[in-house]
């Protein structure tokens, strides 16, 4: 797995009047904690871009005024309505503990269900791991080149070595699914409307309970008269 440096400053006072004067200088309140003592420090924001605003999942070096340490991200806090970046917490990483994180979900390979006009829907776009650090893996990957239409793959079809996936085994994490138009099937003959007849041929008797010729219908011409 990969990772991603920060260097941080300790955090003379802890609290909220200290937390915005933070903020307002472009910097992150952030702790880490796990270890053998709880350190309060502060990163600029700049020095998480590589690590929060990605889709990958990283470890992380940190680098507390000389003091080095390694971590995983354990919450990120953001502003309700501007997203901005207000807290971090950092779990360290102790040799022989394991820890949980979020994986990212990919899919490699074409579906014949999709295409055959099906649908792939991903479900989850992450999946909740317990193991080593060592062990994690930079993302679960799911072959999709032998799904066909209605075919799905689950949580308990997975299977990581070192790792325990903590989702529900039944929750299906991708699908390949049948479209409306795969659905719709056009009709292969016209059909006649409801209470058609077809037309009697000439000189043909009419059809019993057929209805009778509209009335001011034209008769049929006389023979001409014998000289």
């Amino acid at each position: 797995m990969k990772s991603v440096s920060i260097s941080g400053s300790p955090r003379a006072n802890v609290g909220k009047k200290d937390a915005t004067a933070l903020r307002n200088e472009k910097k992150v309140p952030c702790v880490l904690y796990g270890g053998k003592e709880q350190i309060h420090f502060s990163a600029p924001e700049t020095e998480f871009k590589s690590l929060l605003y990605t889709p990958d999942v990283n470890t992380v070096n940190l680098d507390i005024a000389g003091k080095k340490y390694n971590a995983i991200v354990q919450e990120a806090q953001y502003h309700a309505l501007n997203d901005s970046l207000l807290h971090v917490d950092f779990l360290e990483i102790v040799a022989g503990r394991p820890v949980v994180m979020n994986i990212p979900v990919r899919t490699t390979g074409t579906s014949p269900g999709v295409r055959n006009g099906g649908k792939l829907n991903k479900k989850l776009k992450t999946l909740k791991v317990k193991g080593p650090v060592e062990k994690m893996p930079d993302a679960i990957t799911i072959p999709i080149d032998k799904m066909e239409i209605g075919d799905s793959v689950r949580v308990s079809d997975l299977k990581i070595d070192g790792v325990t996936l903590l989702n529900a085994g039944n929750v299906t994490v991708v699908s390949v699914q049948v479209t409306r138009v795969v659905e719709e099937v056009a009709p292969v003959a016209a059909v006649a409307a409801p209470g058609a007849t077809a037309a009697p041929a000439a000189g043909a008797p009419a059809a019993p309970g057929a209805a009778p010729a509209a009335a001011g219908a034209a008769k049929p011409a006389a023979a001409p008269a014998k000289k």
